[in-house]
Formats: structure tokens, C-alpha cells, sequence
């Protein structure tokens, strides 16, 4: 049988989750309401927000009330600002577009961040808005804890040595029985996420992806069995990513390493 080029990336990605499809987003004026989005397979029922914090945008579709999109530029750590205790609704964005509680998920899920507090540690509000409910969402504590957080420390390590472009999101996919909060949050759960980084310019431009289940499975050292393409991104969610065309279909054989000596704090 022959196998297509859309076959084969297909078969990787079904090992991780089922595919969904997102359409790209313009970005606008913060809190802006956008065109309807497919997410995850299922067209968004309201408005898509663009939130543009200090630091980091998010965009937060109103229907699912969770961000489905994160991006930031991480640079050199010159902060050490400390991570915010509490977690918040954020005041300027409206109760329908966002999560109904802050309290902890409970039963095995983290309030998993899109964007790391510890990446925004040279601003105290960009501290306290990373711990908005409109950057968080239910993550398996072995993923948030695991795989997810390797690839926060693959970039508090990396942009010591590059500024480094980081763009992600969300698969919501179509599973109702991990849905544990919606009646408590009004969320439901994801069954992945993924994650671009990218450094470099010109012929030096590199990026690596990840495709990460939202399971118990994702542990840091199974993080190399998530990588994928640029390109197997940007079908799979509809997102143009900004990286060289010759970058979008390189996918490392390991993640990068992380440098001795790094300083993940």
C-alpha cells in the first residue's frame, strides 16, 4: 500500500491523541473579541479573545472558557521575582469567557499553566497574571509535573543563550470521561497540548515541537516519544508557525539538552 506523505503523519500523531483541527487567529487590541474558531474539531460557540498580558498573549475561546493558544518571547533571565500563591479569575475579562472557580482541580489534575510563572520572573504583574485562570487548565500532575515541565526547563536554559520565540496550545479533542470540571470550573479537559520553540535567525533558525498527551503516560522521560514536526503542528492545528520553511520539517532525534550548570530556577 502506498503511504502518503498526510498518511504517515496522520499514523504519528494518532499514537498521542485524536486529531483536531484550529484555524489561525489574528492577533487585535487586548481584550478583543475575534471571528469563530474550529477547536479541537468543534466550531466555538462565542467569541475568541485575544488577552494581551505583560509579557505573554494568550487567546481565550469563550465557549470552552480556557485559553486555546499561548505565546511569548522568553529572553535572558534577569529576573527573580517570586511565583504569585494564589491563583485569580482575571477582573478585565468577561465571567462567560472564563473558568467559573480558581480552586484547585483536585482528583490527580494540576492547574497547569500555559505560560510558567518562572519565565516572567523580571515583572511582579506578569507574575500575578500567569496565575489568571485564563492561563490555566486541568493537567494530569504527571504531565504538568513530568514532560510539560522539561519543556519549560528546556527553555528557562535555552534563552540564557537565545532569545527564544515559544508558541503553544491546546487539543481539546473529543473525550467526555476526563471531563471531571465542568460543573465545578465549567472546563472540560484536554487531551493534549503542544508546545513550538523556536531560536536562532536566518540559516541558524531551529524549532522544536511537541505533541504532549495529557495522561499520566507523559513523565519527563517519555518526552522524546512526543516530538513531531513543525509542519505535523501546523497541520494538525491550522497555525502558521514563524519559523524558516527549511525548519518546519526537521524534528530532532532527542530533545535538547539541557546545558550543565543551567541555573532552572
Amino acid at each position: 500500500m502506498k503511504i502518503t506523505k498526510q498518511s504517515a503523519i496522520a499514523a504519528t500523531l494518532l499514537m498521542l491523541l485524536a486529531a483536531c483541527m484550529t484555524a489561525p487567529i489574528s492577533q487585535r487590541a487586548r481584550p478583543t473579541a475575534l471571528p469563530d474558531a474550529g477547536l479541537g474539531g468543534v466550531r466555538a460557540g462565542g467569541n475568541v479573545l485575544k488577552l494581551d498580558y505583560e509579557g505573554f498573549m494568550v487567546w481565550l475561546d469563550c465557549a470552552r472558557r480556557g485559553p486555546m493558544k499561548f505565546q511569548y518571547n522568553a529572553q535572558h533571565d534577569m529576573g527573580s521575582e517570586a511565583r504569585a500563591s494564589s491563583f485569580r479569575l482575571d477582573p478585565d475579562v468577561p465571567p462567560e469567557c472564563q473558568q467559573t472557580s480558581a480552586a484547585a482541580y483536585g482528583g490527580g489534575y494540576d492547574r497547569g499553566h500555559q505560560v510558567p510563572a518562572n519565565h516572567l520572573d523580571a515583572s511582579p504583574v506578569a507574575i500575578r497574571q500567569s496565575n489568571f485562570m485564563t492561563n490555566i487548565l486541568p493537567q494530569v500532575s504527571q504531565m504538568n509535573r513530568g514532560a510539560w515541565l522539561l519543556t519549560e526547563e528546556i527553555v528557562e536554559c535555552y534563552r540564557d543563550i537565545d532569545e527564544l520565540l515559544v508558541i503553544g496550545g491546546v487539543i481539546w479533542g473529543d473525550n467526555p470521561d476526563d471531563d471531571h470540571f465542568l460543573e465545578s470550573h465549567g472546563v472540560a479537559t484536554p487531551d493534549a497540548f503542544w508546545k513550538v520553540i523556536i531560536r536562532g535567525t536566518g540559516q541558524d533558525e531551529r524549532a522544536i515541537a511537541w505533541v504532549i498527551p495529557n495522561s499520566a503516560q507523559a513523565t519527563r522521560r517519555n518526552l522524546d516519544r512526543y516530538l513531531v514536526t513543525v509542519d505535523e503542528i501546523e497541520q494538525l492545528t491550522g497555525e502558521q508557525i514563524p519559523v524558516a520553511d527549511y525548519a518546519k520539517h526537521d524534528k530532532p532525534a532527542t530533545s535538547w539538552m539541557i546545558p550543565a550548570g543551567c541555573d532552572k530556577s
